[in-house]
Parts: C-alpha cells; sequence; structure tokens
C-alpha cells in the first residue's frame, strides 16, 4: 500500500495546527470584539456541527457504495481521505471563527 497520501495529509493536518498555534499568540481585543467574535464562533460551529451531521449520512451511503462498486482498498481510501478533509475543515472553521478577531484588532492599531 502506497503511504504517501497518508503521509502528506498528516503533514497538512499538523501544519495546520502550528499555522493556528503562531495566530493564537496574537492578542484578541477589547471585550466587545471579543462577545461579537465568541457569538459568530458559535454560529459558524452549529452550522458545522448540522452540516457534518448531514455529511456523515451521505457519506455512508457513499462508502456503501465504494465497497461493492470498487472494493475495500478505494473504501479505505475515500474515508481517509474524508477523514482528512472533515477534520481540516473543522481546523479551518475554528480557527477562522476564533482568529479574525485578531486579524480586527491589528488592523485597528
Amino acid at each position: 500500500m502506497n503511504l504517501i497520501p497518508i503521509i502528506l495529509g498528516l503533514i497538512g493536518l499538523i501544519s495546520a495546527y502550528l499555522l493556528y498555534s503562531v495566530v493564537k499568540k496574537y492578542p484578541a481585543g477589547d471585550k466587545n470584539l471579543t462577545d461579537i467574535s465568541d457569538e459568530i464562533h458559535l454560529g459558524a460551529m452549529a452550522f458545522m456541527k448540522k452540516e457534518y451531521s448531514i455529511l456523515f449520512v451521505f457519506s455512508l451511503i457513499l462508502i456503501f457504495g465504494i465497497y461493492i462498486g470498487l472494493g475495500l482498498s478505494s473504501t479505505v481510501a475515500f474515508i481517509v481521505g474524508a477523514l482528512s478533509s472533515s477534520i481540516t475543515g473543522f481546523i479551518g472553521m475554528y480557527t477562522a471563527t476564533k482568529d479574525n478577531v485578531r486579524t480586527a484588532t491589528a488592523a485597528q492599531n
């Protein structure tokens, strides 16, 4: 089995986490900005929860179809790709909604 896609996926996830760690070091701003940012973040996370619950059901149907039509190795590749994409999307949305306030604060200065 070729491990290059799996290794590259893990490198991408680690890179996203490291970028998030760097961004978190900047100041978040005053209470008004952080309150608004927190509300935006809560809304985005509610959206992601609903979106991922729908995608999960759709993915289960696809997994079944891929297994029947293409076999186990293609099914595993789909699952790994879908999980990597989902985790990266969650990290991206979490980072963007938590740290956009840092961009606004930096732009004010």
